[in-house]
């Protein structure tokens, strides 16, 4: 079962605010409603053994003979435990189908510095590279100013 929107906002924020996630943060709820419920997109929650949510996985099947993991990610504190090898092969798993010729993922420099060697590790070869931007939204308001420390927080004229 699909989850509400608030619920998926409030995992997607969990796990992605350290890295900037904010896509589905930023979105309108109708758009969020009909790609969290459309049938060819899978969203599975990492759950710990208290029962809390401490990831999460999101895999797209949208474009035919193709799967794209959208989102993968755990809570800070799970990071560097061993515990993105389980995810990664739990998704791939699921990703990999008889009718899927290809498994990708999007990754960019505000992810964790090892993403590229760990999805590399896992099997992914880089295919292309663009340059995107967009408005901190630690500065729009979308995340807490406190989010993603690591990553330098410049705040334009009108606020200093």
């Amino acid at each position: 079962e699909a989850p509400s929107p608030d619920k998926y906002r409030t995992l997607f924020a969990r796990v992605g605010s350290p890295w900037l996630w904010f896509s589905r943060l930023v979105m309108e709820e109708a758009r969020l409603t009909a790609i969290i419920h459309d049938p060819r997109l899978e969203i599975f929650a990492v759950v710990d053994r208290q029962g809390i949510e401490v990831g999460m996985l999101e895999l797209d099947f949208r474009e035919a003979a193709t799967c794209e993991l959208s989102f993968v990610g755990l809570v800070p504190e799970l990071t560097g435990a061993g515990h993105g090898r389980w995810l990664m092969a739990h998704a791939l798993m699921r990703a990999w189908r008889p009718d899927v010729t290809r498994v990708w993922v999007h990754t960019c420099t505000l992810d964790h510095p090892k993403a590229l060697g760990f999805y590399r590790a896992s099997g992914f070869v880089p295919f292309t590279r663009a340059i995107e931007t967009f408005a901190d939204p630690r500065v729009t308001g979308h995340l807490p100013r406190d989010a993603a420390p690591h990553i330098p927080l410049i705040d334009p004229p009108s606020r200093r």
